[in-house]
């Protein structure tokens, strides 16, 4: 029962902190070598180990499936072991349990020995936290690193954090078809932002962008800092599905910083109220969304210098497009605001052909954003100006 390890696995198992971050390109053998690696560990121990993704099918086809392909090419594997119902497997004293991130159940169940969280930046960050405080020895994540999010963000550079890259390169056992398709993406990079991007995030392994994002040009800072001018907020109402958002935006050395202020759902107009006193968002003008003229008269009505953003013909890319012409950067704590960022979109049709409309999804915060833009940066508004730092 030995194995000839790849270059991928050893990397792996030369990681000893609490959380060990993957993060790494197509065929790299990340979740391969992960499993490969827990399969090991635990043979001579007594663990449970929990192995997540963010849901039953993503699960089934990935982790699920290369566990017990492992298992028989190792010759472990034994049928009496493994209860499908409940989808664990007994590994001689330890047990391996398969479960998605939608099962809140779970999120909030029992302890745990390891975890490993299979395809990590499409799992919240919330549920992460309520796993992870629930591990006893240490936590696995990996991802292809499409866009930034919250291993970028709140784990790597952390004391008690691991981290490595993993490319394809690392996997000595890929086929040669597999790895020239691969290598050929640099070469088509030289005159294609997707492919010079496809080569970046699945060849390298390195941090790219979403294809087809809406706002390219923004960077994350870690903190607002203390002497940042508030120019005002923008804000969209949300209730049972959608959520009521508030992003204040700031000017300092002539950059502009966006900061998450409210993200949440189930809030009442008192609420809002209140959390906006309880913020810097009450020392300016917010814009909020005009088809809710009703709970605008209530937020003044609490005493809020709340309005309601003009919206014309074509609004929507209008205000896009007054983003798009500078530079910003949103704060770390933003943690809403940036997976919006990460994932908002051009539309594409049937055909993938990309239209000149976003989709209508992950825009919550920035359409509280797009009000703001719409209302102080737009070109009838003389009444206000700045100053931009190139």
């Amino acid at each position: 029962m030995t194995i000839t390890p790849s270059t991928a696995f050893n990397k792996i198992a030369g990681l000893n902190k609490p959380i060990r971050v993957v993060q790494g390109g197509t065929s790299a053998g990340k979740t391969y070598s992960i499993l490969q690696y827990l399969i090991y560990y635990s043979l001579k121990r007594e663990l449970l180990i929990s192995i997540v993704a963010s849901s039953l099918p993503v699960l089934k086809r990935g982790a699920e499936k290369d566990f017990f392909h492992i298992l028989k090419s190792m010759d472990l594997y034994d049928e009496n072991n493994h209860n499908k119902t409940d989808r664990t497997y007994k590994l001689n004293d330890s047990t391996f349990e398969f479960f998605s991130a939608e099962d809140h159940s779970k999120l909030r169940g029992s302890r745990r020995d390891i975890l490993f969280v299979n395809e990590a930046n499409n799992i919240s960050f919330e549920a992460f936290q309520e796993l992870n405080v629930r591990t006893k020895k240490f936590t696995f994540i990996d991802f292809n690193p499409t866009a930034p999010f919250y291993a970028h963000t709140e784990l790597i550079g952390n004391d008690n954090v691991d981290f490595v890259i993993l490319t394809f390169q690392d996997n000595e056992f890929l086929d040669s078809k597999i790895k020239s398709e691969i290598e050929s993406w640099e070469k088509k990079g030289e005159t294609s932002e997707y492919w010079a991007n496809r080569w970046k995030v699945m060849g390298l392994g390195q941090l790219g962008i979403q294809t087809g994002a809406v706002y390219k040009d923004w960077t994350i800072i870690d903190e607002l800092p203390a002497n940042a001018q508030l120019l005002g907020s923008g804000m969209d109402f949300g209730f049972t599905v959608d959520p009521t958002s508030l992003i204040s935006i700031y000017r300092y050395n002539g950059e502009i910083i966006w900061d998450e202020v409210i993200y949440e759902t189930g809030l009442f107009n008192s609420q809002i109220a209140s959390k906006i006193k309880q913020s810097n968002a009450i020392n300016g003008l917010i814009y909020a969304d005009s088809a809710e003229p009703k709970t605008i008269a209530e937020l003044r009505y609490f005493g809020i210098s709340v309005l309601p953003v003009e919206k014309g013909r074509d609004s929507i890319n209008y205000g896009i497009q007054l983003i798009q012409e500078q530079p910003f950067k949103v704060t770390k704590r933003s943690i809403n605001l940036i997976k919006e960022l990460q994932n908002y979109v051009w539309a594409t049709d049937k055909d993938g052909k990309v239209l000149s409309i976003p989709i209508d999804d992950y825009n919550h915060g920035l359409d509280s954003c797009r009000y703001f833009y719409m209302m102080k940066f737009n070109k009838k508004a003389n009444h206000f100006t700045l100053r931009w730092k190139r």
